[in-house]
């Protein structure tokens, strides 16, 4: 079956991926589909729950330090 791309926004947005994921615009559509029918299949709180989680396995705790109001100043431009 085929599936024809009229829209220019779409078809450029589609050949941009397949072209970072080095595969056929096809493979990517359907990568990208897929993709967003996982997300809507799982609660938002679920998923951030699983990445709070992840983070905390990942991060090291001890060499965390408090961050200070020069550096937030500097990160917001406020030099």
């Amino acid at each position: 079956m085929a599936l024809h791309i009229r829209d220019e926004r779409a078809a450029t947005l589609a050949r941009r991926l397949a072209k970072r994921r080095g595969t056929t615009v096809t493979r990517a559509v359907v990568e990208a589909l897929e993709g967003a029918l996982a997300r809507e299949e799982r609660p938002l709180a679920e998923r951030l729950a699983e990445i709070a989680d992840e983070l905390k396995r990942l991060g090291h705790p001890e060499r965390g330090r408090p961050v200070t109001k020069q550096e937030i100043d500097e990160l917001w431009g406020n030099e």
